[in-house]
């Protein structure tokens, strides 16, 4: 055999030998239990997101997916964990200051989000909600009419510094021209009973608990952050629509690994994903606990990332905040 026929045919043989052992790893991953890691106690939010896309992914993986909880410092510290991770079966179930933010907000982060770790697929979204007390207008338009008149006589709440409450509400501000004082509170119960006995005229919160009270009677549902209406609370308008320009708020939840993972795994894993988030049975229940399915490709959460970064950065550096 010529010498350059024998290069070629070992070469060959080389990257058919590279290839099948590519193809054979990806057929026996996972060799294990999968952890999913929540950096939110057990009946959270994103608790009973994870714990609802645990048992079709362990299905259609083969392998148990074990939900664990690490709660604290906003999930940051259970995303840390995740990006230390070396062992190829740990992931996260991320709400979004993990993935964008985190280290802007509080520069003593012990992982940073943009190289750490790696987009496995944008999972759910939901607006916000501008919640206000009975007695302010119930047109949005009329209510940012108000607040601008109102100037720094207004007041809004929310449940701490750096929180997206915080920072989508100065984001507002910005947007709408209005200029309400912030006044942090340790939770959004604190946040609603304020609203309620109108110690503060404004607020955003999470549509479960801005409709339950506005169901009720007690508050006003002034606006959403989404670009267009949320099939989470269809019937409450937009803040564009009241005139806010170049808004998009929303909060979410998105799995994530560390930055090792093979990108074979990552790309499987968010096949798999998007797959079980559009089943019929699956998108109820995550509508059911108040978000809106959407389920991308690694690029699309990477994306989805980038954007939010530079909106919310831009809204920390230019007002000076940061969290503890």
């Amino acid at each position: 055999m010529h010498r350059t026929q024998r290069r070629f045919v070992i070469a060959a043989a080389i990257a058919l030998a590279c290839a099948t052992s590519s193809v054979f790893a990806q057929a026996t991953w996972p060799s294990q239990p999968i952890k999913l890691v929540v950096g939110f106690p057990a009946g959270s939010s994103p608790d009973l997101m994870a714990r609802t896309l645990a048992e079709p992914l362990a299905q259609a993986l083969g392998q148990p997916v074990v939900v664990e909880n690490r709660a604290g410092a906003g999930g940051n510290i259970a995303a840390a964990s995740v990006a230390r991770a070396d062992d190829d079966h740990t992931l996260g179930l991320m709400i979004n200051g993990n993935l964008t933010i985190a280290k802007i907000l509080n520069p003593a982060t012990t992982y940073d989000p943009l190289t750490d770790l790696t987009p496995v697929s944008l999972i759910a979204v939901a607006p916000l909600v501008l919640t206000a007390p009975m007695s302010a207008p119930a047109d949005g338009a009329a209510f940012l009419a108000a607040a601008r008149q109102a100037g720094d006589r207004w007041n809004y709440g929310t449940p701490g510094v750096g929180t997206v409450a915080h920072l989508g509400m100065e984001l507002i501000k910005s947007r709408a021209g209005i200029s309400p004082v912030h006044v942090p509170y340790t939770g959004n119960p604190q946040v609603i009973t304020a609203m309620i006995s109108e110690q503060v005229q404004l607020a955003l919160l999470p549509p479960g608990l801005a409709m339950a009270q506005v169901r009720g009677g007690k508050l006003r549902a002034i606006g959403v952050t989404s670009a267009g209406r949320s099939s989470v609370v269809p019937e409450v308008p937009t803040l564009t629509e009241a005139g806010v320009r170049n808004l998009q708020l929303e909060i979410w939840n998105a799995v994530a690994a560390p930055n090792s993972l093979p990108k074979a795994h990552v790309k499987r894993l968010s096949a798999l994903l998007v797959e079980i988030v559009r089943r019929p049975d699956v998108r109820e229940k995550i509508l059911a606990q108040g978000w809106q399915v959407t389920g991308t490709s690694p690029e699309g959460l990477a994306n989805r990332i980038r954007v939010d970064t530079a909106a919310m950065s831009d809204v920390i550096l230019r007002n000076g905040i940061q969290a503890k």
